[in-house]
């Protein structure tokens, strides 16, 4: 009988720890991102957008565009529909809302513009699809499909060799 109580109070601190470490968790996740449009357009990079990955990390989901210029314009906003380069043809995409980013470079020979899944994102907490959208007159734009309209950020990073990142995180919550 002492065993059966001893593992029922064990049981019972575990769940108890467990909770505190998951609301000081979520706490930590708190963001001020808010989800209005990011960014500007105006200047063209001097170099191509050569590649496109994703990641997850603990409070966000995150997509890395990587262009071999700097200096570009980019434009990140939660649209009703993403519309391909040069066509105006909408772009499906999974997911409850539809984020479109725009750079103003032009892709490199062989990059998938119009792929439906540039990155693999099955898994992902916020991620549903990421796809292309095409590039015309050195613009590319790439839809996102998110679970929801949640907040994101934009961040612009040097890439080793030259060249620059455009990071864009989804935030998991609000």
């Amino acid at each position: 009988m002492r065993a059966f109580f001893a593992g029922v109070l064990t049981l019972v601190m575990s769940v108890a720890l467990i909770g505190v470490m998951g609301t000081s968790a979520s706490a930590a996740c708190a963001t001020t991102w808010g989800s209005l449009p990011k960014g500007s357009l105006g200047d063209y990079s001097e170099g191509p957008l050569e590649r496109v990955r994703t990641g997850r990390q603990t409070c966000y989901d995150r997509l890395v565009i990587e262009v071999a210029g700097s200096g570009y314009g980019y434009r990140v906003e939660y649209v009703d529909q993403v519309e391909q380069e040069g066509s105006g043809k909408p772009v499906p995409l999974r997911g409850g809302a539809k984020l479109r980013v725009i750079v103003q470079a032009a892709t490199a020979p062989g990059f998938p513009a119009t792929s439906s899944n540039l990155a693999n994102v099955s898994g992902y907490t916020t991620f549903r699809q990421v796809a292309g959208a095409g590039s015309f007159e050195s613009q590319t734009t790439i839809g996102v499909g998110v679970r929801a309209r949640l907040p994101f950020r934009v961040i612009t990073l040097p890439r080793d060799g030259g060249g620059t990142r455009l990071v864009v995180d989804v935030a998991h919550t609000w």
